[in-house]
């Protein structure tokens, strides 16, 4: 049993390794992109554009997360995982061929519909992993997304220097690879006996998150988890506008960067977590993973030389050790045949992080970097994660403490 665990754990980091490579491979010329289709050459402007995409993706997400993890508990994950893969290759295609701005959004709001890779392998993971290896396993997801990082946005970047289109379409060629490699490769992870029902009730963002009232301790650490997704945009929907905004980098060196950041993202939870996570363990980890990325925030927002964006790297990525952790507590106090749904119901809350923070976080950037702001300070939105994320570890405080009592 134990053998066929670590397979299915292998599989399942190859098929989330291959999907992030694809990811990873169109953030250097996402905003080349937008400024070719609209015809306007301003990184603010690209940056609100990129904001709405987002939020379009985000948006139908939010509907559409719960259902899918609902129908993982009833059909198996299998079905639902090779289903969310194949959207993205049809995404990314649209992608590809988009004539316009609008065929932009709709490749996006179609990535959200199906978009459930991540949300489905979380609960895949949840059901092969035992409490005491749980958050190593959580890590697992971590260390794929950090060595896709370090392959996709670098390849992005050299890629992007061809034409700016030529990443989706290689993305779009990995995604349906991935696709046809979990059809022939990846078991199922959920027992028929361990399977409920699909219900209605349950499978809508408000039914399945009313449901995280049965379980006290997921329900007090939902603020924090909302406070760490909108922080954590400060990084992900601003990164490539602020570096070409103050320090003029290019699609080359944003890939770079970004596959630096994949190398000790992976580094820290393909690796890192399994030394200190038993040591720590899971909500000392949570305490000292949150205060690490609210250092590594705040120095990004003072950084006034490019080679700092590099050195500060080093100590918001160790916060990385945070999230297996808090996943690992979530996860724990919930049964097999609920993963899906309580994978479902996280999604939504990640998803309207996933509204509100590129929204936020991309309108405070581009309100700090136009002639009419009242002072020049592109590092805003990395201030206000910072402060997100001292609020969310003061938080998870207080919601592990009352769970114990």
């Amino acid at each position: 049993m134990a053998t066929v665990k670590k397979a299915a754990i292998g599989f399942i980091f190859i098929t989330l390794l291959i999907d992030v490579i694809g990811f990873g491979l169109i953030i250097p010329v996402i905003p080349k992109l937008i400024e070719e289709l609209t015809g306007n050459p301003s990184v603010s402007d690209a940056a609100d554009y990129g904001g709405l995409l987002t939020t379009a993706y985000a948006i139908m997400q939010f509907f559409f997360a719960p259902v899918l993890g609902s129908l993982s508990d009833q059909y198996g994950r299998r079905p639902i995982l090779l289903f969310s893969l194949f959207g993205f290759g049809i995404d990314y295609l649209l992608l590809s061929f988009a004539p316009s701005i609008a065929w932009l959004f709709v490749g996006r709001m179609i990535a959200g519909i199906t978009g459930a890779s991540f949300t489905t392998a979380t609960a895949y993971i949840a059901d092969i992993s035992t409490p005491e290896n749980r958050a190593q396993n959580f890590g697992m997801i971590g260390a794929a997304f950090g060595l896709g990082f370090i392959i996709g946005p670098t390849l992005g970047g050299l890629l992007g220097e061809i034409g700016p289109k030529l990443p989706f379409f290689v993305a779009a060629g990995l995604a349906l690879t991935n696709w046809l490699y979990g059809y022939f490769i990846l078991p199922e992870s959920l027992d028929k006996s361990l399977r409920r029902p699909f219900d209605w009730r349950r499978a809508n963002p408000l039914g399945s998150l009313l449901q995280l009232k049965k379980y006290p301790a997921v329900a007090g650490l939902v603020v924090s988890f909302v406070l760490i997704y909108l922080a954590a945009h400060a990084v992900q929907s601003n990164w490539t506008y602020f570096s070409i905004e103050k320090f003029k980098w290019t699609p080359k060196l944003i890939g770079i960067s970004l596959g630096l950041v994949g190398l000790l993202v992976g580094g820290v939870q393909g690796g890192l977590v399994r030394i200190v996570n038993p040591k720590l363990g899971n909500e000392k980890s949570v305490y000292v993973g949150l205060a690490l990325y609210a250092l590594g925030l705040f120095l990004f927002a003072f950084a006034s030389e490019s080679w700092m964006m590099f050195v500060f790297l080093v100590p918001y990525c160790l916060g990385g050790i945070a999230g297996p952790a808090l996943q690992s507590i979530i996860s724990g106090n919930v049964p097999k045949n609920e993963q899906g749904e309580l994978q479902g119901a996280l999604t939504s809350l990640i998803s309207v992080t996933s509204v509100l923070g590129p929204l936020m976080m991309t309108k405070l950037f581009k309100y700090f970097t136009k002639s009419s702001a009242p002072f020049y300070f592109p590092g805003a939105p990395f201030l206000l994660g910072a402060i997100f994320m001292i609020i969310a570890c003061i938080w998870s405080y207080r919601a592990l403490h009352v769970k114990e009592q």
